[in-house]
């Protein structure tokens, strides 16, 4: 039974809710899950191996996969929600393998008790498979076999700060921006709704003329948006004046709301980055930007962007952000 009283938080028990979730190595998974809001508990353990017994020198033996049990407020945090923080982490397409750790004790899996979370649990699979374009690895089970990991495992990187960890646990600080909620439209709809040089730049990948382009010089506070769905890609705060010519970025809004793409046209070997809703063509990333911003320097056409003044955002559906424009 889970307890009604978890650290500082007390919920009714009605409202609380637990999930099992592998996805490599515990100790950074645990961290990351630790420090998302809703969250009032976790442990590492091994789960779903042929055994009801194990340990950590056993589980490739028994089977098990490193896992973390999530006890969260329903009311505060949704287990859709906890899903697409899970997804923001791992590589789904990996078999047995996280980062630099190998075998099957890491393999990925969503581990459910609940019969009443699978349907969600599926929609999210099957969404993550459709935004990848292929069938992914996580294997989703009725928990089974769940062992609580040895006292060391538990709170490890709390314990050793400077421990390994294969994911940026900082991830979870992150906004959480989802998907379903910006559906791409028909190819009819853009037609009509864009502008010539919007149609094709994100949709014929073509090129804006620099200099000249909207956001260019733009430094208003503010988000930009896919011109396509409306789904948030840049935060104007890490906008910079680079010189180039068009809008430059030094990171998205989070990552997984760019998807990357080898482009050899025009005898030039670039990274073309497209939005993940909409797939809109929106420019080409480099790694030429000021090293104190990270590095990169993400060249974005003015005319795959739509700009959403701070004083806008509540109105125009984006409040939900604007905690976020000034971290």
């Amino acid at each position: 039974m889970i307890p009604s009283f978890v650290g500082r938080w007390t919920v009714k028990e009605d409202e609380m809710a637990e999930i099992y979730l592998a996805g490599g190595c515990f100790w950074g998974l645990e961290e990351y899950f630790s420090r998302i809001s809703g969250v009032l508990q976790t442990s590492v353990g091994y789960a779903n191996g042929q055994v009801e017994t194990t340990n950590y020198q056993l589980i490739k033996e028994t089977d098990h996969a490193e896992t973390v049990q999530i006890i969260y407020d329903e009311k505060a945090v949704s287990l859709r929600e906890i899903l697409l923080y899970y997804f923001r982490v791992i590589d789904p397409l990996s078999v047995n393998q996280q980062g630099n750790d190998r075998g099957r004790q890491y393999r990925t899996g969503i581990y459910y008790k609940d019969e009443e979370d699978l349907p969600t649990i599926n929609t999210v699979v099957r969404e993550q498979e459709l935004l990848i374009g292929r069938k992914i690895a996580v294997e989703v089970e009725k928990l089974r076999h769940y062992i609580l990991a040895e006292d060391y495992h538990q709170d490890y990187l709390k314990k050793n700060p400077g421990g390994y960890c294969h994911i940026d646990v900082r991830d979870a600080e992150k906004p959480l921006i989802d998907a379903a909620n910006y559906e791409k439209p028909s190819q009819a709809v853009l037609r009509e709704n864009l502008s010539e040089e919007s149609y094709r730049v994100t949709q014929e990948a073509a090129t804006e003329a620099p200099f000249t382009n909207a956001y260019d010089q733009t430094f208003e506070e503010g988000i930009y948006v896919d011109i396509t769905t409306g789904e948030p890609l840049f935060f104007a705060k890490d906008k910079f004046a680079s010189g180039c010519g068009w809008p430059s970025f030094s990171r998205p809004i989070s990552k997984e709301l760019i998807h990357y793409y080898q482009d050899l046209s025009h005898g030039m070997e670039r990274i073309e980055v497209r939005s993940r809703s909409g797939n809109a063509h929106l420019g080409h990333v480099f790694t030429d930007g000021p090293q104190e911003l990270g590095g990169l320097r993400y060249c974005i056409n003015s005319a795959s962007l739509r700009f959403i003044a701070k004083d806008e955002m509540e109105e125009a559906g984006y409040g939900y952000l604007l905690p976020y424009l000034n971290k």
